[in-house]
């Protein structure tokens, strides 16, 4: 016989650690992995993907959007979500001009802000929280455009030079 669904949360407390875990595993194979000899400059995956035509920036913008679904799911308020949209924002468009957006990307860490705004907001949880679902979805929805947006872009921008080149 089963017991009837409890009124109250069955969610472990104690899982906000694990997905805190996660996200700093997850900035920092993104943003500084692999620490350059003698300089102590971290590289992450991110500016490398990025360097990849069309599909580079793609990626790139997905695994920075988990971070903040991930925020939203741990209870941020929509302006800390809304900071950390206009951060990957940021990364996306400046990181979409050639050779300038490149060397943008070595410099300009998104996640690991990000992560930042994500651990201020779990040191102090008295802080109101509002979570509405509409507003989230909004924040996806808008980087989900952008990121095709900024594919297409990359399409016409490379089918330009190609026909410049080659005369077609």
């Amino acid at each position: 016989m089963s017991l009837p669904p409890s009124k109250f949360s069955t969610i472990d407390p104690n899982s906000k650690a694990g997905a805190l875990k996660r996200l700093r595993a997850l900035s920092r194979i993104l943003d500084s992995a692999i620490v350059i000899p003698g300089t102590g400059i971290g590289l992450g995956l991110d500016p490398i993907i990025g360097l990849l035509p069309v599909g580079g920036d793609f990626l790139g913008i997905l695994l920075s959007a988990y971070i903040v679904v991930e925020a939203a799911r741990l209870g941020a308020p929509a302006g800390m979500l809304a900071k950390m949209v206009l951060n990957i924002i940021l990364d996306a468009l400046i990181g979409a001009v050639p050779v300038l957006g490149d060397l943008f990307d070595f410099t300009w860490r998104a996640n690991d802000y990000n992560l930042k705004l994500v651990e201020e907001h779990l040191q102090f949880p008295g802080r109101k929280r509002d979570r509405n679902v509409w507003f989230i979805v909004m924040l996806v929805a808008g980087l989900l455009l952008l990121t095709i947006g900024l594919v297409s872009l990359t399409v016409m921008i490379t089918s330009f030079l190609v026909g410049l080149f080659t005369g077609k």
